[in-house]
């Protein structure tokens, strides 16, 4: 039962879904946009946190520093507009989520083990939802021909849709963060497997 699921694009890789671009690691120190981007944070060799949001750069006393928001705080902060106590960052300190360049050809299979250096966050390229083992709560990316949908979360593990599709339910991130602090139940989608992708 824990066999993985056939591909059934395999021997047609002309049918098989584009992944969506991957997530690119840069340097907050580097010209980008701050404001309402993701970021991660962290010293190179002991680590780095995410799920966080940035505000622009503040400089004080002739160094920059970034107003970093956990992301359920910067939703909130958003939606409700309220202020939200930013903590502020080195900007040495501060890496920026951006999207990188299309992959080429057809994803592959996550092999598990990757070793990365500790020198810089670093990000996984993008999964396909079937071969993923846990999927509540995880940032997803829905595919349709060339057209990414980012910001979404899936509420729901996969489940055999009424039409016998694999399916897996989706929300904007905004409503999944909406949805702790006020307990207002999200509006999902329900998206086939095919076209979802862990981000």
């Amino acid at each position: 039962m824990n066999e993985p699921l056939p591909d059934p694009f395999a021997d047609r890789p002309d049918w098989a879904p584009r992944p969506p671009r991957p997530v690119e690691i840069v340097p907050a120190t580097a010209r980008v946009g701050l404001r309402g981007r993701r970021v991660r944070v962290g010293l190179p060799g002991l680590g780095w946190r995410g799920d966080l949001r940035a505000d622009d750069r503040v400089v004080q006393s002739s160094r920059t520093y970034v107003p970093v928001i956990p992301e359920h705080e910067w939703y909130r902060a958003e939606t409700d507009q309220v202020e939200v106590f930013a903590p502020l960052m080195p900007v040495e300190r501060v890496w920026v989520e951006t999207i990188g360049a299309p992959l080429d050809g057809p994803a592959g299979r996550d092999s598990g083990l990757r070793l990365v250096s500790l020198d810089g966050p670093s990000h996984r390229p993008p999964l396909p939802v079937i071969d993923a083992d846990s999927v509540v709560g995880r940032r997803v990316v829905h595919v349709v021909d060339s057209t990414e949908q980012r910001d979404l979360r899936a509420v729901t593990e996969t489940y055999s849709g009424a039409d016998g599709d694999i399916c897996v339910r989706v929300t904007p991130e905004a409503e999944w963060y909406r949805w702790a602090w006020r307990g207002q139940a999200p509006t999902t989608l329900e998206v086939p497997v095919h076209l979802l992708w862990i981000e």
